[in-house]
């Protein structure tokens, strides 16, 4: 779940955290594991805190197996709400979408190194900013096209670490709006 590894509201993303028991259509006794569960951080303003009970398909894994589905999303369901959960199922279309295309961009940049000066130096020129896009900010601080390409990873390493805000949402590019996430001084 590379989405959620980005997703600021997430707490824990525990995998497969249980085995469900229940009966089918036909009384059949069978059981199922749901691929995860998203439990919210405590701190954020959200509309529903609520832990989340996933089930992650592709929507062709449910052609012509319906009847199964149905029985496993309602246990899911009723275990899910008993709890103050929720239960889920995502498929390509929620999760094919330019948040998972930055996400998979800014993961190689997680595990780069870069000196802290560098860091707190683009970070300081931000928050004098507030509100900025990757080539202005980066533009402001160098005129020598050697030096602003220095930067750039960096830049994406800091929002990969979410040091700095963007709306993962919409693909990112050198125009998208960028933001300071310290408070001011």
């Amino acid at each position: 779940m590379l989405l959620l590894q980005f997703d600021p509201a997430v707490d824990v993303y525990t995998p497969q955290p249980l085995t469900l028991r229940y009966q089918d259509a036909d009384g059949e006794a069978r059981r199922y594991t749901p691929d995860g569960l998203i439990e919210w951080r405590s701190d954020l303003a959200l509309h529903d805190r609520r832990p989340v009970l996933v089930e992650v398909k592709y929507r062709e894994a449910f052609e012509g197996d319906w009847r199964r589905w149905r029985s496993i999303a309602r246990a899911a369901r009723n275990y899910a709400r008993d709890r103050g959960w929720d239960f889920q199922i995502y498929t390509e279309r929620e999760i094919r979408t330019p948040a998972l295309e930055n996400a998979r961009f800014l993961l190689p940049y997680l595990r780069r190194t870069s000196a802290f000066e560098t860091e707190s130096w683009l970070l300081d020129a931000l928050q004098a900013e507030r509100e900025s896009t990757p080539k202005a900010l980066i533009g402001g601080l160098y005129q020598d096209k050697w030096n602003q390409a220095a930067l750039i990873p960096i830049l994406w390493k800091l929002l990969a670490e979410r040091r700095v805000g963007f709306d993962l949402t919409v693909p990112l590019s050198m125009q998208s709006p960028i933001w300071s996430l310290r408070e001011p001084s």
